[in-house]
């Protein structure tokens, strides 16, 4: 099974595990998820991570917004355990082996009728690694479909590699004169799934034209004998979550 599971990763460049965290573990998370929601609310800062994005502009209006933190594990104790949860790491260790490190979380809410659209895009060049073993797992802490801009992606299009200038910002020809946002597989999911998905996997959503918020969170995840470039753009919090980092040293200890 799991080695059928890493097969089908391989090909199609994600997997989606149903009901991978259980119903009383999502009661407990989508309460740190309002209380973290309701402090960024009240901490007077830009919490709108809205791309403005020449690419979703005729999706998007002036209204749309999404909000947005990175590293959640920085608020709850709560959160932490679910970086650690047992059956999330069984499931990255068959897509990048035994030694797993955290780079970094980050909470997404799309709000009714407002939440903003992400343009098809890579992810890689934001985190970039040697090996490029930079995975995604997308915590579902609320159902997540089509009309509340689920995630949306291209099947198999990690094959491409690492696409120069695919952070979603600009037309690239080489994905968006093939691939399109609205063309893209819809992943809809249900509290408590978990979407694995590649860093060189086409991605984007739409925008959340429901009544519902939609709640994520996402966790970033890299293998212990790779290496993060020094072209990264994001916090890179290093975190052991299980086995060993072979590329830690004093240097890399004091610059987290």
């Amino acid at each position: 099974m799991k080695k059928n599971i890493a097969s089908q990763f391989k090909k199609n460049g994600y997997h989606i595990e149903k009901k991978l965290f259980s119903k009383l573990d999502i009661k407990k998370l989508e309460s740190e998820f309002d209380k973290i929601i309701f402090q960024l609310e009240n901490s007077g800062e830009n919490i709108n991570a809205h791309w403005r994005s020449d690419l979703t502009k005729n999706i998007d209006s002036p209204k749309s917004k999404i909000i947005h933190t990175h590293n959640v594990q920085s608020y709850s104790s709560i959160m932490m355990k679910m970086v650690q949860n047992k059956k999330l790491l069984n499931l990255a260790e068959s897509f990048i082996g035994k030694d797993i490190i955290l780079h970094h979380t980050k909470l997404f809410l799309k709000p009714p009728h407002v939440g903003s659209a992400f343009p098809l895009h890579q992810d890689w060049s934001y985190f970039p690694t040697k090996k490029n073993t930079m995975i995604a797992a997308v915590v579902h802490i609320s159902d997540s479909k089509q009309n509340m801009g689920c995630i949306k992606l291209i099947p198999g299009s990690h094959n491409l590699g690492k696409v120069k200038n695919s952070d979603g910002h600009s037309y690239i020809k080489k994905l968006h004169k093939k691939y399109s946002l609205e063309s893209a597989t819809a992943i809809e999911a249900n509290h408590g799934d978990v979407l694995f998905f590649h860093s060189c996997t086409v991605h984007g959503s739409m925008n959340n034209e429901s009544d519902k918020p939609r709640k994520t969170i996402l966790i970033q995840l890299y293998s212990g004998k790779d290496k993060v470039l020094k072209d990264n753009k994001h916090t890179n919090v290093q975190i052991v979550l299980r086995g060993w980092n072979y590329n830690a040293t004093r240097t890399t200890a004091e610059n987290l």
